[in-house]
């Protein structure tokens, strides 16, 4: 055998014995292959049809806050879902948020990009790392020309995990681009007495007139209808007007938590500003009552196509999208965390993190009213 046909064959071998490790590194969850973190305390399932988070939850109850399936707002939503790539949980818009171009639609490219509709493959299955039950995957954008690799790191005693994702521009030449994680609340977590809060600042409603959607401005939680009535975003009962807004972080950490007393839980998120400098809250209500809100945390505030967003440019100082240089790699982080909360929670004042201590303050409460987790280090610099 020639050199060049042996080299063909053990490369093939390769492929073959990895193709077996990763058969052997999925799980089948709801019928669809996906990798399964499980520490002490908590379980996060990750899809690998759209590599959305598909589930967290605590191990001593089957209470999953990321329940949201864009099936549901399909023209059959009671039919059995496919097992193809689809947005669903927490899942990653990348390259961009909201719409593409017409030009761009008749080529293939569909709204909030490719993250979610390719396959995502293993890396690493999920194994421990010292405290930590580890996995890595990652995905390829065709049209996008961008390439992904998540890490994501579940703290082994607690309920928190964290994500770090590398975007690589595979493309010759540079390009504008943005990434915005979509967290999606659904129901039975999801009920008209879940409170939503954050630390947002400066917002806007989406749908507002060209070129100051910014006007009027409102300040979280606060939002306005489009007839200028206000509304508290911390609330969803049967209206959901105004669907979409965008609100500027305030602080070097920006985060937004949904808790539901009646449930006993809540979910939050922690990210730095410097990579995720704006928040968007999403609300969607089927026959009267919550079907979905969006936690929404990433590098535009604007829902437009990006002719759009080029020309705007910034919002309250901020801009509305980034630049990735060829052959770049930039890299963004979160972490996500679970908390029982007890009946009669008012939801959360603040947040800090320090000295490996994440605590949330409650409204409306003294020192005692605390819920503290030890995280350790969350972001590596």
């Amino acid at each position: 055998m020639h050199l060049r046909e042996a080299i063909t064959v053990i490369l093939a071998l390769i492929s073959i014995v990895a193709a077996w490790a990763e058969a052997d590194a999925v799980e089948t969850v709801n019928g669809r292959r996906s990798i399964v973190l499980t520490g002490e305390k908590a379980t996060v399932v990750v899809d690998l049809a759209g590599g959305a988070i598909s589930s967290f939850r605590l191990n001593d109850q089957q209470l999953n806050p990321l329940s949201w399936d864009s099936w549901s707002h399909g023209e059959t939503p009671d039919d059995p879902p496919p097992p193809d790539p689809r947005s669903m949980g927490h899942f990653l818009c990348l390259d961009r948020w909201g719409p593409a171009t017409e030009a761009e639609q008749a080529n293939g490219m569909g709204w909030h990009g490719e993250a979610s509709v390719v396959p995502w493959k293993v890396e690493n299955d999920a194994g421990r790392q010292g405290k930590f039950i580890h996995a890595k995957m990652s995905a390829v954008l065709p049209l996008a020309g961008l390439s992904v690799q998540r890490q994501i790191r579940l703290i082994e005693d607690t309920a928190c995990f964290t994500v770090s994702e590398a975007v690589t521009n595979d493309n010759k030449l540079g390009r504008v681009y943005n990434m915005v994680q979509h967290p999606s609340i659904g129901p039975p977590f999801l009920d008209a007495t879940t409170l939503v809060d954050a630390n947002g600042g400066k917002g806007f409603a989406q749908g507002g007139s060209l070129p100051n959607p910014e006007e009027p401005t409102v300040h979280w939680p606060q939002a306005l209808t489009e007839e200028g009535n206000a509304v508290d975003l911390r609330h969803l009962t049967n209206d959901p007007n105004p669907k979409v807004v965008s609100y500027a972080i305030d602080g070097a950490y920006g985060w937004t938590t949904a808790g539901t007393p009646g449930r006993g839980l809540l979910i939050g998120y922690l990210w730095k500003k410097e990579d995720y400098p704006w928040f968007a809250a999403w609300r969607h209500v089927v026959d009267g009552r919550p079907f979905a809100r969006g936690l929404e945390f990433g590098t535009t505030g604007l829902h437009q196509p990006f002719p759009v967003l080029t020309e705007k440019g910034r919002i309250f100082g901020r801009r509305l999208f980034e630049y990735i240089d060829s052959g770049e790699t930039q890299v963004r982080s979160y972490a996500c965390f679970l908390f029982p909360i007890p009946e009669d929670f008012q939801g959360v004042a603040r947040i800090t993190y320090a000295d490996g201590l994440l605590k949330l303050h409650e409204r409306n409460g003294g020192a005692e009213d605390e819920l503290v987790m030890e995280v350790g280090e969350l972001f590596s610099e």
